[in-house]
């Protein structure tokens, strides 16, 4: 059994398709790569695993059991979660309390509101405290802890919307375009951090356009073009896949595999 399986999931906004009868699935361990020209439907089938969107046909089976338009927050709860991107993290708030939010998710009880009821809860809230310093650390956020999240760089954003997904106990993380706006050193970083998010037991499904990025981190690849899956296989297959090169790598990108 996949961990992830969508079937034939399609998705219409009037009378445009941006999802075809999408096929693919993800294995336990994976990291699979969701790749394709703009406007090819890849964020779209991000919000239709996520339940942003609810799809036209097709389902979406996570662990055996279908979560086809349930709500994210369900969905989250089940262990499968979308990186938050820059434009959602609590701006005001700290590294750390970014991530004290992110337990929230999961949570039962609010964990603002609940800051001062009882023993019981203290001693939970202190663990899942020093839970989030490890998730900081382990992010390479130790130094910045403290700062305010909109006076972080951008890529030190970049990876606190990832911690802040780590913080929900995930056993499968969408990232979605983790190195857009990144230079050279911060990609690498971030490349080597989802290598270690994988070591960890978790599951990954990225959405890049840094070919360099998808090339070098990811099991196996499928390619999208205009809502429909053109291509699935290895990087190394891929890179040389007539149709992916003439929908989208190019025949300067394939030389160079």
């Amino acid at each position: 059994m996949s961990l992830l399986e969508v079937k034939g999931l399609t998705k219409y906004f009037g009378g445009l398709t941006a999802v075809n009868t999408l096929d693919f699935s993800v294995e336990t361990g994976e990291i699979v790569g969701l790749i394709g020209p703009n406007g090819a439907g890849k964020t779209t089938v991000f919000n239709l695993i996520m339940g942003t969107y609810s799809p036209n046909k097709g389902k979406i089976v996570f662990k055996g059991k279908e979560i086809t338009g349930q709500k994210s927050h369900t969905i989250v709860s089940r262990g499968l979660v979308r990186s938050f991107q820059r434009t959602v993290l609590f701006s005001e708030m700290t590294v750390l309390q970014n991530i004290l939010l992110g337990f929230h998710l999961i949570s039962e009880t609010r964990f603002w509101s609940s800051l001062f009821n009882g023993r019981a809860t203290r001693i939970r809230q202190k663990r899942l405290l020093e839970k989030a310093v490890e998730i900081v650390e382990f992010m390479g956020l130790g130094q910045s802890k403290d700062q305010l999240a909109k006076n972080l760089p951008h890529g030190h954003q970049r990876m606190l919307g990832v911690a802040i997904a780590l913080a929900t106990n995930p056993e499968l993380i969408l990232m979605d375009e983790p190195v857009t706006g990144m230079n050279t050193e911060e990609t690498d970083r971030m490349m080597n951090k989802i290598r270690e998010i994988r070591s960890r037991g978790i599951t990954i499904l990225v959405v890049e356009h840094d070919m360099r990025l998808v090339m070098n981190i990811c099991d196996r690849l499928c390619v999208l073009n205009f809502g429909s899956m053109i291509a699935e296989g290895a990087p190394s297959e891929i890179c040389r896949h007539k149709e992916v090169i003439a929908a989208y790598l190019g025949s300067e990108y394939a030389s160079a595999c």
